[in-house]
């Protein structure tokens, strides 16, 4: 399990990320039109999961602006924004901030998500929500890049992982 804190204060999710180098593991999502998606379904596309607890709260917010920045600049890549949250909510926030590049997706119908990415958080006052963490999944479906954000109160380091794809 990965230690990271929230305030400061330690919590545990219930694993680690995959390792750069393995395959990433398979995923079933809802979108917000309420079907499911998968990992398949991206096949021959790179990926970057920006994974996080709720969209409704304001670093999370900024990582789903500042992605769906990025990813118009960038070649066969698809940005996936991933949170416990439901899919109402997601679809409001990005019809109200006129967020279009990104595709966003709930695990709240799909909790081996969290388990097989190590995500979940297990202790703490936002357990059973995701952790904030970043995911770089190449054209061949392995792990090219992750980062587990130490501190969930803080934004993920864009720079490294915009490195792996360029």
């Amino acid at each position: 399990m990965a230690q990271i804190t929230l305030k400061g204060q330690p919590i545990e999710t219930v694993g680690e990320l995959p390792p750069v180098g393995s395959i990433a593991p398979d995923f079933t999502l809802t979108q917000v039109d309420l079907n499911d998606i998968s990992l398949a379904d991206f096949k021959g596309q790179r990926l970057v999961l920006n994974i996080f607890p709720s969209i409704d709260t304001g670093i999370c917010a900024a990582s789903v602006r500042h992605f769906n920045q990025l990813a118009s600049s960038l070649q066969n890549t698809r940005v996936l924004c991933i949170s416990a949250d439901l899919p109402f909510a997601q679809k409001r926030f990005c019809g109200a901030e006129g967020l279009d590049k990104v595709l966003m997706l709930s695990s709240f119908r799909h909790d081996v998500f969290g388990s097989a990415y190590g995500v979940t958080v297990k202790t703490g006052p936002l357990r059973g929500l995701l952790s904030r963490a970043v995911v770089v999944i190449d054209q061949n479906g392995r792990i090219s890049y992750q980062q587990q954000v130490p501190e969930i109160g803080q934004e993920p380091d864009y720079d490294s992982a915009l490195q792996v794809l360029n």
